[in-house]
Parts: C-alpha cells; sequence; structure tokens
C-alpha cells in the first residue's frame, strides 16, 4: 500500500526500523535539517543503523534490504561518506561498507568473507572443530573438493586462513566475534554458534 506522500508502507516501516537503531548509534544526527523536510533523514538514519547489524554489506543488498532505489542508494550513501559517518572499500567485484573507523584491515576482509555462504560456512566448521579436514568440511557444507580448496586459497590470501599444517584460522577469537556480535545477520550456523560461543572464547588469553 502506498501512502498519499508516494512512500510505500512496507518500505516506510523497514525505513523506520533500521532508522531508529540508527537513531541509537553515535552518528545520529548526521542529516542536515533540509533533509528531514524531505524524509532524507529516515533513509541515512536507516543506512547507518542497517549497517550497524550488518556491517560489510555490499551496494546491492544495502539498496534491496532497505528497499531503496538505485540512484537513492547512491546518494545516501555518497552523503554518508562525505560526513564520515561510513566508510566503504573494494572485495573483489563488490563495494562494501561499514561505519567508520569501528574494524581494522583484517576485520573488513573477515566480514567481507563472511557475508559469502560457502566461506562463512568453512570458517564456522573450523570454528567448531579446528582438526576438520579439506573432505570434511566439503561434506558438511554439500560443496565439492575444488569449491572448498578454492575458496581456501582465497582465505589464505586474504590473511584468514593458514594452510601451512592442515587448515587453521586466523585470528581465531576476532573472527569469533564477528560472527557472535552479527550473527542475526549471518544466517542459522551462525547463529548456532553463537549460542555456545562462551566455550570457544579465551578470556585470559
Amino acid at each position: 500500500m502506498t501512502n498519499p506522500d508516494g512512500v510505500d508502507d512496507e518500505k516506510r516501516a523497514t525505513l523506520r526500523r533500521f532508522a531508529a537503531l540508527g537513531a541509537a548509534t553515535p552518528l545520529a544526527g548526521l542529516s542536515e535539517p533540509a533533509a528531514a523536510d524531505t524524509g532524507e533523514s529516515d533513509a541515512r538514519d536507516a543506512i547507518v543503523g542497517y549497517l550497524s547489524t550488518t556491517p560489510g554489506a555490499h551496494f546491492s543488498k544495502i539498496r534491496d534490504d532497505l528497499q531503496l532505489g538505485t540512484g537513492e542508494t547512491q546518494h545516501h550513501l555518497r552523503r554518508l561518506e562525505e560526513l564520515e559517518a561510513i566508510e566503504q572499500y573494494p572485495d573483489g567485484d563488490y563495494k562494501r561498507f561499514v561505519p567508520a573507523d569501528r574494524f581494522d584491515e583484517f576485520e573488513k576482509q573477515a566480514l567481507g568473507y563472511l557475508r559469502r555462504e560457502t566461506p562463512r560456512g568453512m570458517l564456522i566448521e573450523l570454528l567448531l572443530d579446528p582438526e576438520m579436514a579439506a573432505g570434511d568440511l566439503a561434506t558438511a557444507l554439500d560443496v565439492s573438493p575444488p569449491t572448498v580448496s578454492k575458496y581456501a586459497g582465497e582465505l589464505e590470501t586474504a590473511g584468514l586462513l593458514s594452510r601451512e599444517d592442515g587448515y587453521t584460522v586466523e585470528r581465531p577469537e576476532t573472527v569469533l566475534i564477528l560472527i557472535v556480535r552479527h550473527a542475526d545477520s549471518f544466517g542459522q550456523s551462525a547463529q548456532r554458534l553463537a549460542q555456545s560461543a562462551d566455550q570457544f572464547i579465551d578470556y585470559h588469553g
């Protein structure tokens, strides 16, 4: 249903839900006064709120999940970058976005791969069982061994995985914390890991 002002009710509800999150962050109030008069404030606050829960999202996901137009999304992302509220970084063919000054380069790389189903599954399985071999990963994830090998190479190049002696997740507590903190945006396997994450974290290490 569309209101007289031309804004779809479902879109409005989505924007308001994420705008509430954005308004609760230290980045609140970044929209110019004129933006509130045109409805831009809700959209920008929604993007800030969305990225606080879904860091590392790429352009199309932000656009589609918030039900924004392509030009509208480009405009607001560009303005939020100018305001230094968010930052973008390249990840292959993607441009990914995160809240500004919150993640180091390793964490940005990790978030990019955690946004991909098979690499995310590999990292989760290896956190659960560091002794898991390539064949076991392929079986657990229902993919081919060459697919596991391909992504293992990419994860190694990105600094997220070592293949010196089997497969070993680099900075495993950092990766685990990213998964737990944003589990709702990573799907069911991440949520299951989050429920038992305390047994994997060495708080005294």
